[in-house]
């Protein structure tokens, strides 16, 4: 069922208020959160545990067989109508998609330094001190904020708990697979805490979209 002007109205109104709540929410973690644990991150060596880094892998993966998949289903819609699981995973790959570009833009926008020094001697908080945004500026090595990897696997998690509501079968999937993969992003000190947490509210609304 297409959504009316007033739904529209009411989605629009919520995704505002949620966008306040976590300009408010990244204020904070900029300020008191993100520096400590990056340092605690950093100091533990933590991101040496090697379970953190596996459970990076999975959500590029997903994104590189999207196009794949999509496909697929295309082929498959001429044999008949889709059965309600083909449509979320239909929808779910399309947000993916649509996120990460999203996120690539936001990027540039915010031009944020990563909490360590991964690659080409890039600025960082525990490499070099750099800490804070640097909007308009582009470059992989001002890219941390938003996070890409919690983009997509939100981007495609929350289709399917938006789209099955009442299947508890489903968010307590996306629940233990989502909330580790979110976790370990911030135990290998490849984003900061709120580069990863901010993005949970505004891509449930995004989905519904």
């Amino acid at each position: 069922m297409m959504m009316c002007e007033k739904e529209y109205g009411r989605l629009l109104r919520g995704t505002l208020i949620v966008v306040a709540l976590c300009i408010a929410a990244v204020l904070v973690c900029y300020f008191w959160i993100d520096r400590p644990v990056a340092f605690f991150v950093y100091r533990h060596h933590i991101n040496t545990i090697r379970i953190f880094r596996w459970l990076t892998y999975p959500p590029p993966e997903v994104q590189n067989w999207s196009a794949l998949v999509l496909t697929i289903l295309v082929v498959r819609r001429a044999w008949g109508p889709f059965v309600r699981w083909q449509k979320v995973l239909l929808v779910a790959c399309l947000s993916l998609i649509v996120a990460d570009d999203f996120r690539i833009s936001l990027g540039d926008v915010f031009g944020r330094y990563w909490p360590q020094t991964w690659t080409h001697d890039n600025p960082s908080l525990t490499g070099t001190g750099a800490y804070g945004f640097h909007p308009f500026q582009r470059g992989d090595d001002i890219g941390s904020f938003p996070s890409g990897h919690a983009c997509r696997i939100l981007g495609f998690a929350a289709v399917w708990v938006i789209a099955m509501p009442r299947s508890r079968t489903v968010q307590i999937v996306v629940l233990v697979l989502c909330a580790p993969m979110l976790v370990s992003l911030v135990a290998m000190n490849y984003h900061f805490v709120s580069d990863v947490t901010h993005y949970s509210p505004l891509r449930f609304f995004g989905s519904r979209l």
